[in-house]
């Protein structure tokens, strides 16, 4: 009875102690890692970088976590799965017209770049960092691939020009299934042992037809998924709470379908499989967009976290001078000598390829397979093979660190970049939103102008405000927008309903604080009976100021002015003087749009710039005074 007693409490303990240490790797790796994607977005840092740090002070540091000893041989398993979802991702981005739109520089990146690249680095590692040369080629094999994980989270945080962002997506999401395929390959043919007669092995021959079975069984599973689904949703045969999941799951299944005839096609099939679906057009697209947007965020905050969590104690002893020499060799000779080489006669300027010849992070991938075949061929009894994984992530560390710090003052020095102020997109070319998209224009804020009537348009292109001709609900809108991305939007067209389908539709992605409208109406504005919050954007200044109301103030002769504060001023001391307070404008920072639905009040600072709809100047009574229309 005793021992009974003895055995159940030894058993609740060891819950209890499994709880805590659940309760803790939760804590650590997804709280963390959220945190670490918040600091950075809020002080516009690389996450990557920080995220890195995260999982080198929870593992080897701390010796908090353990990931690869708690998860036991899952642990890489499931490493890959969530590197397929990231790899979909990517593909559900990769659009044919881009392709085209990029000219050959894509094509360059991910067809010459790559075998160029493998032989450089094979090279650099055997010369350089003395590996064995069949440790060499793999080392070459792995550091081919510049990760989606690394290289996607810093597209989103800076603002490069569309043409060479597409550049650095197209080399990433489809160069890592090949990297990592192409390392298996390697790994392979090092494995295998020669024949008795000291002939070429059966096994050797076989691995030709073996990688053309595996590549081609890869985009089939890729493309029938996405056939599939466009199948059924065309019919009406498949509902909308099952389209999502079904997606996921047909990532999931291909993925490790095809891992099973060759380890890393399931990253091959996974893409694929983003790439037909986003290029069949496949209606519903933009549920799954945002999921997995926010998905994606996720898997990839964990996965740096835990994948540096498990790197050992030892690992950073065995970064010796070779291994450091290998890798800044491949950061400063092996990728700018390939990108050069393979980009020789296309169609990019030289400030692109310098650009992309320097930007190159490793991101999971290349850690994940170093993890896998450093450990088989240590195990063969491989020479050098206990070296791959420390050269590997040594790589992945400099090229996170150097290149997440820099690549936003290069491109800025380059000038391929974007401005780094304020944008402001005015939806609806009409006198006054002309006048106001001027006033912004001559304060050197970048300021467009969009609408689909081209007189209207040409108007305000005699003042010299940039202007686009399109409509926003369309692919095509959206696409013309990206190339000259807003941070704020002000939907000023005479339809209420449009203004408010165009701030829900741009409010995912500006962010649904940033996304204005001219009031629909007082009585449109009640929470309950009126327009869902969802389905519009935040009124534009008092809910009485509806298109009506400002178009007659223009009509009596009120136009948009402008000063700088050369004090702190309270917000409601604007608000009770003269005029009507639109905007406050801080340079290099925010743009603060009034909004009755603010839920706390701007603080104008000296330096700011107050944009203003100001009487005639014979008049200084406030319209507020007046009557306003409901």
């Amino acid at each position: 009875m005793a021992a009974a007693g003895a055995f159940a409490f030894a058993t609740t303990r060891d819950m209890g102690m499994q709880a805590t240490n659940l309760a803790i790797g939760i804590l650590c790796v997804l709280g963390g890692g959220i945190a670490a994607q918040w600091v950075a977005w809020r002080f516009k840092l690389p996450a990557i970088v920080l995220l890195f740090s995260l999982g080198l002070i929870f593992g080897p540091g701390l010796g908090i976590l353990h990931p690869g000893a708690a998860i036991g041989p899952y642990f890489h398993p499931l490493v890959s799965m969530a590197v397929a979802f990231i790899v979909f991702e990517g593909g559900l981005a990769l659009d044919l017209r881009q392709w085209r739109e990029s000219g050959e520089g894509v094509l360059r990146l991910t067809a010459a770049a790559l075998p160029i690249n493998w032989v450089l680095g094979s090279l650099a590692a055997h010369y350089v960092g003395h590996l064995p040369w069949g440790t060499s080629w793999l080392f070459g094999a792995i550091v081919v691939v510049t990760g989606p994980t690394v290289v996607l989270p810093l597209l989103r945080h800076t603002k490069l020009r569309p043409r060479v962002a597409a550049f650095l997506r197209w080399e990433a999401i489809v160069n890592d299934p090949i990297a990592a395929i192409l390392a298996t390959l390697v790994l392979e043919c090092l494995l295998i042992r020669p024949s008795h007669d000291g002939g070429i092995s059966l096994a050797t021959v076989e691995i030709g037809p073996h990688l053309l079975f595996a590549t081609m069984f890869s985009i089939a599973c890729g493309i029938f998924p996405a056939i599939l689904i466009k199948f059924l949703s065309a019919r009406d045969m498949l509902p909308e709470i099952l389209r999502i999941p079904m997606i996921l799951a047909f990532v999931m299944t291909v993925a490790a379908l095809c891992n099973l005839i060759m380890q890393g096609a399931g990253l091959m099939a996974a893409t694929v499989f983003g790439m037909a679906l986003a290029n069949l057009h496949v209606t519903g697209m933009s549920e799954l967009q945002r999921i997995k947007e926010s998905l994606g965020v996720i898997v990839v905050s964990c996965l740096f976290v835990l994948l540096t969590a498990d790197l050992p104690r030892a690992l950073l002893t065995e970064l010796s001078l070779p291994i450091m020499a290998l890798t800044f060799t491949v950061m400063f000779v092996v990728r700018p000598l390939g990108i050069f080489l393979s980009t020789i006669g296309a169609s990019m300027s030289w400030q692109e390829r310098l650009f992309v010849g320097w930007i190159a992070p490793r991101g999971i991938v290349a850690a994940a397979v170093a993890g896998v075949v450093g450990l088989q061929l240590h195990e063969a009894g491989y020479p050098g093979g206990d070296l791959i994984t420390p050269a590997v992530f040594a790589l992945i560390a400099s090229t996170m660190i150097l290149h997440g710090f820099s690549l936003r003052p290069l491109a800025r020095a380059l000038r391929l970049t974007l401005s780094d102020e304020p944008a402001l997109a005015i939806m609806g070319a009409n006198a006054w939103s002309t006048n106001l998209a001027r006033v912004v224009h001559d304060r050197g804020i970048p300021v467009l102008l969009v609408d689909t009537y081209a007189p209207a348009l040409n108007k305000a292109a005699g003042f010299g405000i940039p202007i686009l001709r399109a409509e926003l609900l369309s692919v095509e809108g959206m696409e013309s927008l990206e190339e000259r991305p807003a941070d704020y939007l002000i939907a000023a067209t005479p339809d209420a309903i449009y203004n408010g389908l165009v701030c829900a539709r741009m409010a995912p992605d500006l962010g649904r604080q940033r996304v204005f409208q001219v009031s629909p109406g007082i009585a449109r504005l009640d929470l309950y009976h009126g327009l869902s919050r969802d389905s519009r954007g935040k009124v534009l200044g008092e809910p009485g100021w509806n298109f009506s109301y400002i178009d007659s103030l223009y009509a009596k002769g009120w136009r948009f002015g402008s000063h700088v504060m050369e004090e702190h001023v309270e917000e409601a001391d604007l608000l009770s003087g003269p005029g009507m307070l639109f905007m406050i404008i801080r340079k290099g920072s925010a743009i603060w749009i009034f909004s009755a639905e603010d839920a706390i009040p701007a603080e104008p600072a000296a330096g700011d710039i107050i944009v203003m709809l100001l009487p005639p100047a014979p008049a200084a009574a406030s319209p507020a005074a007046g009557p306003m229309p409901a």
